[in-house]
């Protein structure tokens, strides 16, 4: 009876292990049956990549993306003026803010136009470059500056009168002028000379491209080396600009309130005035100075 009672526990443990096998084999199938049912539902969704969250947390990145894109830097003043504000529980740095929003602007619509003026510049070279390369190959003028236009695309707004003064016959070394006055575009004016010597006089178009474009380079170069020999003191000066900030700081670190000193009493007031005025000051002189040597 014990021997029986030996082999009914052994043959249930058998079949209970067998069960358990059975469950976790079916649910492990299930679980893979609903996961290729979510990765349907999300391709057939438009949810984006497998694996990478639900459609709307996308949507959501996206959404703050595109808010990121429009939020302009300049605005960033009016967000900190309002900080302070909360802070200091004053209207004074709303209106500093708010007040440095058109400023801001300036200076970035000031950057945005250099880096214009650099690539068309580099775009100039480019198509230097190419046409002579396009002229030693044996093309005919017009035909050579065609493709280089096309390939360089470093004629702006005026791309088109100069493609179609090349390819029906009319006055390239005109529309390269004209071409020219768009800013950083002044090496045109020489590519403009070029075509008119060897089309005119009949001299070699590749050679004097080549001079023109290694003249552009060195130029380019220069600029280059004086922007980064320069770019200690403007360093330097972004660097004292921020000093009052820090100055701020340590008073709070130091269990002072400068904010309320400076935003609720007299002396502050008038010391905030002051300092402000003698900051921008300083801020305006400084870049003129660098302007000035960067101009020259």
């Amino acid at each position: 009876m014990g021997e029986v009672s030996m082999g009914e526990v052994s043959l249930g443990q058998t079949s209970l292990g067998a069960a358990v096998v059975c469950a976790g084999a079916a649910v492990w199938l299930l679980g893979e049956r609903h996961s290729g049912s979510r990765r349907v539902q999300l391709l057939l969704a438009g949810g984006g990549v497998v694996g990478a969250g639900p459609p709307s947390w996308h949507r959501l990145a996206g959404g703050l993306r595109r808010l990121r894109g429009r939020l302009r830097a300049e605005w960033w003043a009016l967000a900190v003026g309002l900080v302070l504000a909360v802070l200091g529980a004053s209207v004074l740095p709303v209106v500093a803010g708010a007040a440095g929003v058109p400023l801001l602007r300036r200076v970035r619509l000031a950057a945005q136009a250099r880096r214009g003026r650099e690539r068309r510049g580099d775009a100039v070279i480019t198509l230097c470059g190419a046409l002579a390369g396009e002229v030693r190959a044996g093309r005919q003028p017009g035909e050579a500056l065609l493709s280089a236009v096309h390939d360089s695309g470093g004629l702006g707004e005026a791309q088109a009168a100069v493609l179609a003064a090349a390819r029906f016959g009319g006055d390239v070394p005109g529309a390269l002028a004209g071409a020219a006055r768009q800013p950083g575009a002044d090496g045109l004016l020489g590519l403009a000379a070029c075509w008119r010597v060897a089309v005119d006089q009949g001299a070699g178009l590749a050679a004097g491209l080549d001079r023109l474009e290694g003249a552009l380079r060195a130029e380019r170069d220069q600029r280059a080396d004086l922007r980064a020999q320069l770019s200690g003191a403007r360093s330097t000066a972004v660097m004292l600009a921020g000093l009052p900030a820090l100055g701020l700081l340590l008073g709070v670190a130091l269990g002072a309130d400068p904010l309320h000193v400076l935003l609720h009493t007299g002396p502050g007031l008038g010391c905030l005035l002051i300092g402000g005025l003698l900051e921008g000051l300083g801020m305006w002189w400084a870049m003129r100075i660098v302007r000035g040597a960067e101009a020259v």
